[in-house]
């Protein structure tokens, strides 16, 4: 003390440590803890509509009704003998997040390949036999099928991590390197020990288990597990929030739903579509080989007036060719095929089509509508083929509704027509500015006018039903929502306003929006804008900015089945050369195509930015077929409408040729430059 000679005495441990400056918990309030478990509810006028949480889907519609889908934030394992399809439900969900809703996904594979990965993506997405796949055995109309899909598939945000190395830090540090990561995927926790794979080993696996538990919790993310066992000990040892076991019976995958702390919450069976890599919801249409029931629907006849969605039946007929007059042979009409007797029972699945899917019951109403037409006109196909042409429209909406008879989504018919969707008189156009090709080399014909070039010989190439192909495209479900800050989202679509035309130097290739030149802000729709995206990727041009747009959530696949539909009755019509068909199926997706907008003569549906949309992505396609030319060595001339490609060299190196529509055919062959007449 002071003044005493005596200091006081410190602490045998030396002076007293400081302590550190506290960090406040995080507390939640119960208002934003309900916000997370509670629908929101919106105002509607006056009353109050309901928005269901529902996080990323499963891509199995039975187990998503059951979790409420994978919730951010929550670790989710899936546990099932080996065989038994616990990697499969992983797959399914990766590949629904990524391809479907265009969500980036981090998939982790531990002891399979990136190779493993995409086989099994490829199988359930189109579908296709997985062992033909792998075996490199792959029928002709799967090829081209894959061929078509590649660029699709390749776009998807899916990013997956091989490495023998893989352990949960190696995932941890990958998420930030992600930006708008929306699903971790994990397969596979392998019970037995490899030195070779930190995840494997009892131990390793509750270690990896608890890490990728807290990984869900800190990052906000769902992370979804496969392991390769069913032990009820091992099991209930992890603890964790929410598991799903697996046991295979068969084609059966029977699925329990336990929650750690309140124990099973479900149990539900699903079906097991090995062939195709997949697992499916037991009802499911396409399921492997299990024959679908179709939509009753009825078919369209000359009297039969347009179906409308609210006339669209759901209860499927006990038999649905039991109720139809057996088609009658036409001896008259040499270019029509006898039909086929009248079947009693099912049908078994197609060879060749479309991966076994039976689209059978649809095809039929095509087939039907033809034969009641040649006979209506005593097999004169002339008159048939113009009765088809008439009927083209109402029957083309029948048969559309019938397709999207349990689809994903729920398209709206009728939504606002936006002012600059409107057209300004009867006869005139809207605002919107559709990437249309009227392009020719004009630095290659200078040459040749010029005599700095030598003559050559050109290739007039046609695309095969470019509007038939131009269905696969991305397009708003619902009405299109004003978003004012512009900018671009890969899982909406719709209509996007950009200050200015945006410049092209590209000498031989066509300007991907067309030949107008017109001054001040345009107006493009989701597939000139795509395309641009996808020209700035290849460095020919720069990223279009986009001030402000219209959009809604998007899908590919509200006409995917009305498309492979119609595909597999054309390829079917062109192989028995049934030239009534195929004029009649022409018809229809072109007439549907261009009636869709604002027209009297489709009253069932008025989607103005489908029609742009639709006619874009033929534009697109054209130009994505002219790119591939001058990529490969050949020299572009001309590209015109929707389906005209004038090239120079052996264009067969690059394209196959036929009139499948993913064929290219040859229309004319010419000299340039052209000869003067004498």
């Amino acid at each position: 003390m002071p003044g005493t000679g005596h200091e006081p005495a410190l602490p045998a441990g030396g002076p007293p440590a400081i302590a550190a400056p506290r960090t406040p918990r995080r507390l939640a309030a119960l208002a934003q803890a309900l916000d997370t478990v509670l629908p929101i509810t919106a105002p509607t006028g006056e009353t109050t509509t309901p928005t269901p949480l529902m996080g990323l889907s499963t891509g199995i519609r039975a187990l998503d009704d059951v979790l409420g889908g994978l919730q951010p934030g929550r670790f989710y394992l899936v546990a099932a003998a080996p065989g038994a399809g616990s990697s499969l439900i992983t797959t399914a969900a990766a590949r629904t997040s990524a391809l479907d809703q265009h969500q980036p996904v981090l998939y982790a594979a531990s002891g399979l390949t990136r190779a493993d990965i995409a086989a099994r993506i490829v199988a359930a997405h189109l579908p296709v036999d997985y062992r033909r796949l792998r075996a490199g055995r792959l029928t002709p109309t799967e090829q081209d099928d894959t061929a078509a899909l590649h660029h699709h598939l390749a776009q998807a945000p899916l990013y997956i991590d091989d490495g023998t190395d893989l352990t949960t830090d190696a995932i941890a540090e990958s998420v930030p390197d992600l930006p708008g990561l929306a699903l971790v995927v994990v397969d596979r926790l392998q019970t037995t020990e490899d030195p070779r794979l930190p995840l494997s080993g009892p131990a390793q696996i509750t270690d990896a288990a608890q890490a990728l538990a807290h990984l869900a919790r800190t990052h906000d993310l769902p992370v979804l597990a496969a392991v390769d066992t069913d032990d009820p000990q091992l099991i209930a040892a992890l603890s964790l929030d929410i598991t799903i076991t697996l046991t295979r019976d068969a084609d059966q995958i029977h699925a329990t739903v336990t929650e750690r702390d309140l124990g099973p919450q479900a149990t539900l069976t699903l079906h097991a579509d090995l062939a195709h890599a997949r697992i499916t919801d037991p009802a499911h249409p396409y399921a492997g080989a299990v024959t679908p029931t179709p939509p009753a629907v009825p078919p369209y006849t000359s009297a039969q007036p347009p179906q409308t969605p609210l006339q669209a039946h759901t209860s499927p007929p006990s038999d649905p060719t039991a109720t139809q007059p057996a088609p009658t042979v036409h001896t008259a009409a040499p270019r029509r095929p006898s039909p086929s007797p009248r079947r009693t029972t099912a049908p078994p699945p197609p060879q060749g089509g479309y991966a076994n899917r039976d689209y059978s019951y649809f095809t039929g109403m095509i087939t039907r509508a033809v034969d009641e037409a040649l006979h209506d006109h005593d097999g004169d196909i002339t008159a048939a083929t113009e009765a088809l042409v008439k009927k083209a429209v109402p029957n083309a909406m029948t048969l559309f509704e019938a397709t999207r008879v349990g689809g994903n989504y729920e398209h709206t018919v009728y939504p606002e027509t936006l002012e600059f969707l409107r057209k300004k008189t009867k006869d005139g156009a809207d605002e919107i500015w559709e990437g249309r090709h009227n392009w020719t080399n004009t630095h290659l014909t200078e040459e040749l006018h010029n005599g700095t070039h030598p003559p050559i010989t050109v290739n007039a190439l046609d695309t095969n039903a470019s509007f038939l192909s131009a269905f696969k495209t991305h397009l708003p479900i619902g009405a299109l929502i004003h978003q004012p800050d512009g900018g671009f989202e890969s899982k909406r679509s719709g209509i996007y306003r950009l200050p200015a035309r945006p410049t092209w130097h590209h000498p031989d290739l066509p300007d991907p929006i067309g030949n107008r030149r017109e001054d001040g802000p345009v107006l493009l729709d989701d597939a000139t804008i795509r395309l641009l995206i996808r020209c700035a990727r290849l460095g020919l041009c720069e990223a279009p900015h986009i001030t402000e747009c219209w959009t809604s959530g998007a899908s590919e696949g509200l006409l995917e089945k009305f498309r492979r539909v119609l595909t597999e009755a054309r390829t079917s019509a062109l192989e028995t050369d049934d030239t009534v068909t195929v004029e009649y199926i022409k018809a229809m997706y072109s007439k549907f195509t261009s009636t869709i907008g604002e027209s009297s003569v489709n009253r069932d549906i008025r989607r103005p930015d489908w029609m742009h949309i639709i006619r874009s992505q033929a534009f697109a396609n054209l130009w994505y077929k002219s790119h591939r030319a001058h990529s490969n060595g050949l020299t572009v001339v001309r590209v015109r409408g929707t389906d005209e490609l004038h090239v120079t060299g052996d264009w067969r190196t690059v394209f196959t040729e036929g009139r499948l529509t993913t064929q290219m055919k040859q229309k004319d062959q010419y000299p340039l430059p052209r000869k003067s007449a004498r």
